[in-house]
């Protein structure tokens, strides 16, 4: 009896032994498997990529939307509004559940359907991704699928020089990205846009970029010339964890875009 009991004793202290050595484990386990999706009420969109559910606001993973009084960014508000607002819907949350602004990032479900990946699908938003997770390959086939639809930001320039210009080089570890024309003409880039993922910008000042030759756009302060243009104002534009270039001519339509 008394060895059953000091048995029975010894059984206790091992269990809240490994209670208390493994809780941090445990709570890490509970919280990936609880914590990594959500329910909510879309309360309001503030715009294409933005919207707030439960009185959070909330910046839609894996995609990048125009912004205010750009092309396409009221369709893309009034796509979302149709789809999830005055819904519930279902998040999930990806590595990082919080941006440097306070938002909390998360992909939106509605009955089963990835909102976000919808966007891009009407090419009402390019793909975007800090790293390569395991939504990348949906996002970016989604793009190249509407590329060859050719729908809203997916439509193809028809601009005379949309087939001369090509991406040479396109090196993220110098910042450099080099374009050449394989016209036998001089080609306008005037007013020409090379952009990032996110929310980086540049416009071709007034150029003519000659026969045959070459331009070269580097992300450093510089002084422009006939060859060189300089992305003044950042740091850096190209991420080493992956990016896409998007190139589009004067009124906005694609001329290429490259990933890396």
């Amino acid at each position: 009896m008394k060895n059953r009991k000091k048995q029975l004793i010894f059984l206790v202290i091992l269990v809240v032994l490994l209670i208390v050595v493994n809780y941090s484990l445990m709570d890490n386990l509970l919280t990936k498997t609880f914590m990594d999706h959500d329910m909510g009420l879309v309360e309001r969109v503030i715009d294409g990529d933005t919207l707030v559910i439960n009185g959070t606001s909330i910046r839609l993973l894996g995609i990048n939307c125009p912004e205010k009084g750009e092309e396409y960014s009221d369709e893309a508000q009034a796509f979302l509004e149709m789809i999830v607002l005055n819904k519930t819907v279902e998040l999930k949350y990806g590595k990082d559940k919080y941006d440097r602004y306070g938002r909390t990032l998360a992909y939106i479900f509605y009955n089963g359907k990835n909102v976000n990946l919808e966007l891009v699908d009407e090419g009402l938003a390019n793909f975007y991704f800090f790293d390569h997770n395991k939504y990348y390959d949906d996002f970016k086939g989604t793009w190249e699928n509407c590329v060859r639809m050719n729908k809203n930001l997916c439509e193809k320039s028809v601009d005379v020089c949309a087939d001369c210009i090509k991406l040479k080089e396109f090196n993220h570890k110098k910042q450099i990205v080099v374009f050449e024309n394989k016209c036998h003409f001089y080609c306008d880039l005037e007013s020409w846009d090379v952009k990032d993922e996110g929310r980086k910008h540049f416009e071709f000042p007034e150029f003519n970029l000659k026969a045959n030759g070459e331009v070269s756009l580097i992300v450093k302060e510089g002084i422009d010339t006939n060859e060189r243009l300089f992305w003044t104002g950042e740091d850096y534009v190209w991420t080493d964890t992956g990016d896409t270039l998007f190139l589009r001519d004067a009124v906005g339509r694609l001329v290429l875009w490259e990933s890396y």
